[in-house]
């Protein structure tokens, strides 16, 4: 347990701080899944916009500072392409 002040709320700020970032990386997961689950078995609207949605929210969180932003543009990649993939 820490003893310095600083040190105490250092623990406190980041204990919120992950919280608050924890909600973030769910989502974008959660719309990440299921952008995912719709390219597989959904039409092609579904898909793109279930894809859309994923972009946004990965572009919000790389945004915050929640995940690194080469993360978000490498999970982008990926989900354009297969969105591509399955339209061509």
């Amino acid at each position: 347990m820490a003893k310095i002040r600083s040190a105490i709320k250092a623990i406190r700020s980041s204990g919120r701080k992950r919280l608050r970032n924890r909600i973030v990386i769910s989502s974008t997961r959660t719309y990440v899944r299921k952008a995912r689950v719709s390219l597989q078995s959904g039409t092609e609207a579904d898909a793109q916009a279930a894809v859309r949605r994923a972009v946004i929210a990965l572009d919000k969180a790389a945004q915050k500072g929640v995940i690194h932003r080469n993360k978000a543009a490498r999970t982008k990649s990926r989900l354009m392409r297969q969105l591509n993939q399955g339209a061509g």
